[in-house]
């Protein structure tokens, strides 16, 4: 009697191991998304709101590597990322053309500021002209905060430079080779000029003491897109739940999430893939 209870015992552990063991994997098993995106989407909160409802839906986990746009494309062109969502159009183009990334969608745009001190040691402060601004900056040698991290912000940063005929270097330009958020807490401790995207800076607004002090060049327009990577290339990305993420951000409810999204009570996006007035 009594081997037979031990017996009993030790088949009803083997058998809870085993379920146990089975739910682990079950768990392990669930399908997966890798997302390569810029710092600057995540930083401003956006994708904490706009990817549960669509892992909810889906029964899928995405898997967020946040890093400059740059970096986000040679990510997903080796294959270690099933879908982008970056902002650099023609680095977004030369991706799709090299046959990296198919269907690329539109998907939200904002715009970048320059930001700077109360003290505003350039006097650029009101100014609409990004590059004549910029210029007065390294005439002054006034501080400047730069990614340095080819981002799509470091590539704008760098277009407008060369625009106006300046290679910045020297002591007063600082690249920190960071994210917008790491880098605009750079700029705000020595007090330095920094081009940002709007919605990162609302986003951190809160927290630092920088002011926007120049705006409203169209040069600042800052559009977002997203691209599943090929699935003709790297056969082992997860491509049609990318497609179902692009149709989901793309959709009217992850539009209107997006249109949605504020921080200290100011839009930080604006969806693109759908008009504003056509969100129910």
């Amino acid at each position: 009697m009594k081997n037979r209870r031990i017996l009993v015992t030790g088949l009803l552990m083997l058998v809870m191991l085993v379920s146990f063991v089975f739910v682990g994997s079950a768990a392990n098993a669930q399908e997966r998304l890798i997302l390569a995106t810029t710092t600057s989407t995540e930083n401003s909160g956006l994708l904490d709101v706009l990817l549960p409802p669509f892992e909810e839906t889906f029964g899928v986990r995405v898997d967020v590597v946040s890093v400059g746009t740059g970096k986000a494309i040679s990510i997903a062109e080796n294959g270690d990322a099933d879908v982008i969502l970056v902002h650099a159009r023609a680095a977004e183009d030369a991706f799709v053309e090299a046959g990296y990334g198919v269907n690329r969608r539109d998907v939200m745009y904002n715009d970048f500021i320059i930001l700077g001190p109360a003290s505003d040691p350039a006097g650029i402060k009101g100014m609409t002209d990004a590059g004549k601004a910029l210029h007065k900056i390294a005439e002054s040698k006034s501080p400047f905060v730069s990614r340095g991290d080819d981002s799509g912000t470091n590539k704008k940063e760098l277009s407008i430079w060369a625009s106006v005929g300046i290679e910045p270097s020297g002591r007063w330009y600082i690249e920190t080779g960071q994210g917008m958020g790491a880098s605009l807490n750079v700029a705000n401790e020595k007090q330095a000029y920094i081009l940002a995207d709007r919605g990162t800076y609302l986003a951190y607004s809160g927290d630092i003491d920088l002011g926007i002090v120049v705006e409203g060049d169209p040069e600042l327009f800052n559009p977002y897109g997203i691209i599943p990577v090929n699935p003709a290339v790297h056969n082992h990305v997860n491509y049609q739940m990318a497609m179902a993420l692009v149709g989901y951000i793309t959709s009217q409810q992850g539009q209107k999430i997006i249109s949605e999204y504020t921080a200290y009570g100011k839009v930080l996006f604006h969806p693109s893939a759908i008009k504003p007035e056509d969100l129910k």
